[in-house]
């Protein structure tokens, strides 16, 4: 028999095999008793049985600072000398285990990081679990004078014993053994002020929802920080740059977030001990990425709240990701008169692939209206929908304006006029939680470098129902069950997706990355931002021939204004004298920003482990430059 042809076993005339059909189906078998199995962390040299683990207790972050120091721009602790910093696998009889005391969990379910110790401690310890060489766990809060109940680790303090907290599930309240609050303090009503420039457009005041008309300006007592800081700082070497002969203060998130050593050392350990193309071969390394790709999947689905992790697709982008649902689900679904709706406030990726696909088809176009605050106009959006209506695309956070959009009812609308519902969550997944089976959205989209991980990978997930009726998009290796020279058969989710060879390494880094941010909890990271974002916005306002572009009631961490006599390209050069990163453009949603009579604005960002410190360097600055004097000093 050829090697191009199948041969069935199942009837009776075909047996006894031939010894060379048994030897072949015998290597089959092999195959599969080395196929993913539970959930095992990465494995070092020299190599253990599939599931050992790294001890990277050790390993300092190439931008940390010294144990126990609280200043973020200290100079890099360089990597522990060792040779072999991790554990090697158990040689005992038993199951295959990671060389700790607790076996790793099934699939699915967060890992138990309860013993973990702090990258501070000794190397090697016996029975240490794997833990990402930087250390998250110094999760305090210094003004509210709560003391940790962990022996030597005191609340708000910088300490080289810090413990590292459990991973609790999604949505879970804060880890209550470091003295957490179910839920962040409120932000208290402190009734700003802003007076009235006269470089400032007439009218302006009525559009800042957060200024009142007569109290005065107080100060923010200084209880604002939500965890420690500088400790988080710590796990972000690139933090630690110098830009102009001054520490690099990181304002522009919006357009990518920095990477944590533990993802960095993740990518680098794929490389060192897994790298192989995925699926399809008997090979130990071929078992050992594939676990990690689709650990990194699961990552994913645990993340986002999906029901199954096949429905998370990998892609290299928001971007692809819409174009994916256009050209596919669009391509077969949308004819002549149908009705595509989005909303003013879309970045290009999510305009243009729905221009394209209208052209091709035949489709309409509507876009719904925002107020002069950026603001969704909801009735208006309702006034659009109708029986023609196949697809509403709609992001959930505005990349140019920081605005929320209520997008809960957005697929309750969608869905009561038989639509189709695409969410652009490139702003929100790192700033908001998200759970897609409660919002019970078809398609989700968002892009790894926007939440701490690698440039060049995005998951697409879409419901089970309108996965099913979306055909491939590509064709290629991986994404067929078969193929004949007459017709191909395609694999079921996520395979029919994923033609050719995927970026294994960096959905491997994005799983790292998922699990960092459950690490430090999204609803503390959301809560912080909130803070920073509060703390910012009047005082930008109080400077004169400040004009804000968006003053949503909701909004993520984002600020975008201008400032009179000056163009945005110059104050971003400005401020970069001062080793600040903003963002001056039009921020690739042009429509929006024409809507309020510009072509650009400058727009700084925040995340997580921004400062309130850092905040103060920018507003300084740029009263600097709105006074006349330099960007510098």
């Amino acid at each position: 028999m050829s090697t191009s042809e199948y041969r069935s076993v199942d009837a009776e005339g075909e047996l006894p095999l031939g010894a060379a059909e048994l030897a072949a189906l015998a290597s089959q078998l092999y195959a599969a008793s080395i196929r993913p199995g539970p959930d095992s962390p990465p494995q070092a040299a020299p190599v253990a049985p599939r599931g050992s683990v790294p001890d990277t207790t050790a390993v300092t972050s190439a931008g940390q600072t010294a144990a126990g120091s609280s200043d973020p721009y200290s100079p890099a602790v360089p990597l522990l000398g060792v040779t072999d910093t991790y554990v090697p696998a158990p040689t005992s009889p038993g199951p295959e285990l990671p060389p700790q005391a607790v076996p790793v969990a099934p699939r699915g379910s967060a890992p138990d990081t309860t013993a973990a110790p702090s990258a501070a401690q000794a190397v090697g310890s016996a029975g240490d679990p794997y833990v990402p060489p930087a250390d998250l766990s110094a999760f305090a809060v210094p003004s509210d004078g709560l003391v940790s109940t962990v022996p030597g680790v005191l609340a708000g303090a910088s300490s080289p014993g810090r413990p590292t907290a459990p991973v609790a599930p999604r949505g879970a309240a804060p880890y209550s053994g470091i003295g957490w609050l179910p839920e962040a303090p409120p932000v208290p009503d402190i009734g700003w002020v802003r007076p009235v420039p006269s470089e400032a457009p007439a009218g302006d005041e009525a559009d800042y929802h957060f200024l009142t008309a007569s109290d005065p300006v107080p100060q923010l007592p200084d209880d604002h920080e939500v965890f420690d800081v500088n400790a988080i700082r710590e796990d972000f070497p690139i933090l630690a740059e110098t830009v102009n002969g001054k520490p690099l203060i990181w304002f522009d998130n919006a357009a990518t977030t920095q990477k944590p050593q533990s993802v960095i050392d993740r990518i680098s350990y794929f490389y060192a001990h897994e790298n192989s193309n995925i699926h399809r071969a008997a090979h130990e390394l071929a078992a050992r990425a594939t676990d990690a790709y689709e650990e990194a999947r699961e990552a994913v689905r645990r993340f986002i709240g999906a029901e199954k992790a096949e429905q998370n697709i990998f892609v290299r982008g928001t971007t692809e990701a819409i174009n994916l649902v256009a050209y596919a689900w669009g391509g077969k679904h949308l004819g002549p008169g149908d009705e595509i709706v989005i909303t003013h406030l879309e970045h290009h990726a999510n305009i243009v692939p729905w221009q394209l696909l209208s052209q091709r088809t035949g489709a309409v176009l509507k876009v719904a209206p925002v107020d002069e605050a950026g603001n969704l106009l909801l009735p208006d959006f309702e006034d659009l929908l109708g029986p023609k209506t196949k697809l509403v695309a709609a992001t959930q956070v505005s990349n140019a304006l920081g605005t929320v959009t209520p997008v809960e009812k957005i697929v309750q609308l969608g869905h009561r006029y038989g639509a189709r519902v695409l969410i652009d969550g490139a702003q929100s997944i790192p700033h908001l939680p998200i759970d897609v089976a409660e919002l019970g959205v078809d398609f989700f989209v968002f892009s790894g470098h926007k939440i701490y991980g690698p440039t060049g990978i995005g998951v697409l997930y879409g419901s089970e129902e309108a996965l099913a009726e979306t055909p491939p998009w590509q064709g290629g290796g991986n994404m067929i069950a078969d193929v004949t020279l007459e017709r191909s058969l395609y694999q079921g989710l996520p395979n029919k997706f994923e033609a050719g060879t995927g970026n294994i390494a960096d959905a491997v880094g994005l799983g790292e990355a998922l699990r960092y941010v459950e690490r430090v909890g999204i609803e503390r990271i959301s809560a912080y931002e909130h803070r920073l974002l509060e703390y910012a916005t009047p005082r930008l306002a109080d400077i004169p021939g400040v004009r804000l572009v968006g003053t949503a009631e909701e909004k993520a961490s984002v600020l975008s204004f201008v400032l009179a006599g000056h163009e945005p390209l110059e104050v971003g050069k400005a401020l970069n004298a001062e080793g600040i990163a903003v963002r001056a453009g039009h921020h690739c949603a042009q429509p929006i920003l024409r809507r309020y009579g510009l072509e650009a604005t400058v727009r700084p960002s925040f995340a997580f482990y921004n400062t309130f410190d850092e905040i103060d360097v920018f507003l300084r600055a740029v009263r600097r430059i709105a006074e006349g004097g330099a960007g510098v000093g």
